[in-house]
């Protein structure tokens, strides 16, 4: 009886969008994914926040050049995982451009990281054709990703938010609107440095 409720427990999860999640905890000195709970929404209080780990990959739209979070030092930084291929990534994508538009003047980068895109083309149409301009990672393997520990590299769209001195302060584990993202970067960078 357990296993056909936790398959269908299972079944619904994956119909309701790309990919899902539970909750994350921190352990030790970094930041330290895991899924004990069911939360989506996980929120760190400053003396909880962990340091993320100083990811970095090529950048999607410039061939040979290097994006990494330490190219922006001192601001908020909010990570979102995407593929072309996801479809709440779709609705998502231009909510995270209002994102960026409404805070890049005020501390907050927005940097994606596509994932599962083994060609380049596509995803660098998706930004094209969304008139997306905030900077992404290109990570089709997910090798950036292995950096976080435990963070499961299957849930897509999912943002991770990093403080100004890029400690993990929220996951979200679902789409988002800017409406949800705006007071989470907004709170950040009016902490002190």
């Amino acid at each position: 009886m357990k296993r056909l409720v936790a398959a269908v427990v299972g079944l619904a999860l994956v119909v309701t969008g790309c990919t899902t999640g539970k909750d994350a905890v921190v352990t030790g000195g970094s930041f330290n994914f895991v899924s004990p709970g069911g939360k989506v929404d996980i929120t760190y209080d400053v003396a909880d926040r962990q340091p993320s780990p100083t990811l970095s990959g090529d950048d999607l739209m410039n061939e040979g050049k290097q994006l990494s979070i330490a190219d922006f030092p001192g601001k908020v930084i909010v990570l979102n995982l995407w593929g072309q291929w996801c479809g709440p990534c779709r609705v998502e994508a231009p909510e995270m451009q209002k994102v960026y538009d409404q805070t890049k003047a005020s501390g907050v980068e927005v940097i994606g990281i596509d994932l599962r895109d083994n060609d380049r083309k596509p995803p660098q149409d998706f930004m094209r054709d969304r008139k997306l301009t905030y900077p992404s990672i290109y990570d089709p393997s997910g090798r950036t990703l292995l950096q976080l520990s435990g963070y499961p590299r299957n849930i897509i769209p999912s943002t991770i938010v990093l403080d100004k001195q890029h400690r993990v302060a929220a996951v979200f584990l679902r789409e988002l609107l800017a409406s949800d993202l705006l007071p989470v970067v907004q709170r950040l960078a009016a902490e002190p440095a």
